[in-house]
């Protein structure tokens, strides 16, 4: 009897573990997206050159893929990373995503603001 029954339950217990599994490694991705959009926007922010922004983000996020905008005084960084999902190679795996603004810094210097300052 044990055995039937837990022939039934297994398979539906492995695609529980599996689900919790590939939820985990997609919140883990999330984390770091953010956090790189985070550091590469403060890169951004100081006037770092577009090369040293997404070295920033790719030290967090290694293969991300980054952009960035400049508008009315503020910086926007996007990062995008494919997070592979584990499982069988049919699965194709999930983008994540992240946006960080920042205060430009570099647009404060052109009006004598010091942005040192408190």
């Amino acid at each position: 009897m044990v055995t039937a029954e837990l022939a039934v339950a297994l398979p539906a217990l492995m695609v529980v573990v599996a689900g919790a599994l590939a939820l985990l490694v997609g919140v883990a991705g999330q984390l770091r997206v953010t956090d790189a959009a985070g550091v590469a926007a403060r890169a951004a922010a100081r006037g770092d050159p577009a090369a040293a922004i997404v070295a920033a983000a790719q030290s967090v996020a290694p293969s991300a893929v980054v952009t960035t905008s400049r508008a009315g005084g503020w910086v926007t960084v996007v990062v995008r990373l494919h997070v592979g999902l584990p499982g069988p190679a049919g699965l194709a795996g999930v983008e994540v995503a992240a946006r960080a603004v920042a205060l430009d810094e570099t647009s404060l210097q052109d009006t004598g603001v010091d942005p040192a300052a408190p």
